[in-house]
């Protein structure tokens, strides 16, 4: 099991910029990719983004494309979501998430696979 801790969330306005990140621990190699996921209140946890360690390839929703950006570091076992140009509807709790896949792309936005999460994360975006 690996453990996810996620930092970096806050309030901005409509427009504003943001960038999460999530720093992994303990056994590491349970995970070949990790994602972002978010929650909004009433709302089923969506994926935003994902990243798979080998060759560092990413997926995005659509919702998301264009704005935010998932990245890795190996060395500091951390991935990072920047995200810019923040819209209200992006409000929600943001959660970290590792899991093992053996295809790409492969449900690396469906939450199903992903054993492993963080907490989470608040992101308010005001217009």
């Amino acid at each position: 099991q690996v453990q996810l801790v996620e930092s970096g969330g806050g309030s901005v306005q409509a427009g504003g910029s943001l960038r999460l990140s999530c720093a992994a621990s303990g056994n590491t190699a349970s995970g070949n990719c990790m994602g972002w996921f978010r929650q909004a209140p009433g709302k089923e946890r969506e994926g935003v983004a994902a990243i798979c360690t080998i060759l560092g390839r990413t997926v995005y929703a659509d919702s998301v494309k264009g704005r935010f950006t998932i990245s890795q570091d190996n060395a500091k076992n951390t991935i990072a979501l920047q995200m810019n140009s923040l819209k209200p509807e992006d409000t929600a709790m943001y959660y970290c998430a590792a899991g093992v896949f053996s295809l790409f792309p492969s449900g690396q936005l469906q939450r199903a696979t992903y054993k492993s999460w963080g907490q989470g994360t608040q992101v308010t975006v005001s217009s």
